[in-house]
């Protein structure tokens, strides 16, 4: 059986033990690769090189560190829509979403790159006369990367990046099913001015390799984005190593539409949070906390919005909802839409599963009405193309709903009033707060993570990256007599 792609272990392409098959969730008679599984044991000579060319990588000038990052963001912005068509064809998301992935990813890189140059410390005169203190962060060491599906270039990317900026190792374990688009940027990696073994792609499964990765003494940090159930267990295993932990894990964001809202602009936030992407993202809407005075009006908007949305073959034209990732991502789904209807939530529109041209994993999408926050849809991540409303009788009342979640990653308000937007922005307990803008979508140079049981340690993206990549060292040095 002929090989697409290799791990890339400690400096070199090697073939597995054993090989998956990457099947195109738009069409399903679409054989996108055969892709390697590690082994134990390639794993431990991967985390045995990394060590190595860290201390090589971190006595790099910061001009060449610079250059290598510089070097692969760019070649990811020229080449998006390649290796764009080639993730949305693994993944299902519709090609412009793909495209724009792999461009913002290549953002990842050339921020990066910047932040080489700018790695400066801080000093102070202690408090003993004639001694000067210096204040510098160093590389915390080799950083295990565990990223998902649903993001497999720009997840991977935001990690990646500041981890090799910082002076670091990276070994990285992409999600299983995405491997395509992680053979294609750590071949982008791979042919850089870096050391032998500085940076390993290691696929494999979760429950093998993964958990191999994180129960090591060899890894120094873990950044890991994946569900609530997974992240607890990765936490479990690196405790007994005391390893650094940073984890992204679930949510369940709400939008809250006010009675003074521009009820259009309401509509297309709602619609593009909720269903971009196919709704497979931690930053969806999935619950719409209307106002009682404009819900009825909102949710026709809503539903016919919903209805009018193309679904197709993420590859083509037009196409505005792609498949959802798998059949078990499917099965899920569809177990969620007859929980709502089972719990006494009105299925307004969609949620089922649909017969295409091509044979892939489609499904409709669904807006649940007459809820409550108290439901299981509204308490559980169901990363589908499912939303729900819940009616409420003001502001105070959708705050309250808003922020009554185990989560707290993202939240947003629409609304004209300028009293309104800056209470929910002071008082909306999630490390995301959006304005007049949709819940999904974040800038690169600025931190993002949540609360709750959303994240787990120190935040991810901009300067905030440095605190989780490195070590902060405190010098103290007597000048003597002169």
């Amino acid at each position: 059986m002929h090989i697409t792609g290799q791990n890339y272990i400690a400096g070199a392409w090697t073939a597995g033990a054993t090989e998956i098959e990457n099947r195109n969730p738009s069409d399903l008679s679409d054989l996108v690769g055969i892709y390697a599984q590690a082994e134990a044991a390639q794993l431990e000579a991967a985390l045995d090189q990394a060590r190595v060319a860290q201390a090589e990588w971190a006595a790099y000038g910061m001009e060449r560190k610079q250059a290598v990052l510089m070097a692969i963001g760019t070649e990811m912005m020229a080449r998006a829509e390649e290796l764009g068509t080639l993730l949305c064809r693994e993944e299902g998301k519709p090609l412009a979403e793909g495209k724009g992935e792999v461009y913002r990813a290549g953002q990842f890189f050339t921020y990066y790159a910047a932040e080489c140059l700018r790695q400066l410390g801080e000093n102070a005169d202690s408090v003993r006369p004639g001694v000067e203190v210096d204040v510098r962060r160093e590389p915390v060491g080799t950083v295990a990367i565990i990223s998902p599906w649903n993001f497999p270039t720009a997840t991977a990317s935001w990690k990646i990046a500041p981890a090799l900026c910082y002076g670091n190792a990276v070994v990285w374990k992409p999600a299983n099913i995405t491997p395509a688009s992680a053979v294609a940027l750590t071949e982008i990696i791979a042919k850089q001015d870096i050391p032998k073994g500085l940076f390993s792609l290691v696929m494999g499964s979760g429950r093998e390799i993964g958990q191999q990765l994180v129960e090591s003494p060899k890894v120094n940090a873990i950044s890991f984005t994946g569900s609530v159930p997974v992240g607890k267990g990765i936490a479990a295993a690196a405790i007994q190593n005391l390893t650094k932990v940073q984890m992204e894990m679930g949510s369940k964001n709400a939008l809250a539409v006010m009675d003074d809202a521009d009820l259009d602009l309401a509509v297309t936030l709602a619609l593009g949070g909720a269903f971009g992407g196919t709704g497979q993202k931690c930053t969806a809407s999935s619950r719409l906390v209307v106002h009682a005075g404009v819900h009825d009006a909102f949710v026709e908007k809503l539903v016919a919005g919903a209805q009018a949305m193309k679904v197709g073959h993420a590859l083509q034209a037009g196409t505005q909802i792609g498949p959802v990732v798998s059949q078990q991502q499917l099965d899920e789904n569809l177990a969620y839409v007859a929980l709502g209807q089972a719990e006494g939530a009105e299925l307004a529109c969609g949620g089922e599963r649909l017969e295409m041209p091509h044979d892939g994993y489609y499904m409709s999408p669904g807006v649940f009405v007459g809820t409550s926050n108290a439901m299981r849809i509204n308490r559980e991540e169901m990363f589908a193309p499912l939303t729900s409303v819940i009616k409420v009788d003001g502001y105070e009342e959708a705050l309250s709903v808003v922020n009554d979640t185990n989560f707290g990653l993202t939240s947003g308000i629409v609304t004209t009033s300028l009293a309104r937007a800056t209470h929910f922005r002071r008082n909306a307990r999630t490390g995301v707060v959006t304005v007049n803008l949709p819940t999904a979508g974040t800038d690169y140079h600025v931190p993002f993570g949540g609360r709750g049981d959303s994240s787990y340690g120190p935040r991810e993206q901009g300067k905030a990256a440095a605190e989780f990549y490195t070590t902060v060292k405190t010098a103290y040095i007597s000048a003597g007599t002169p």
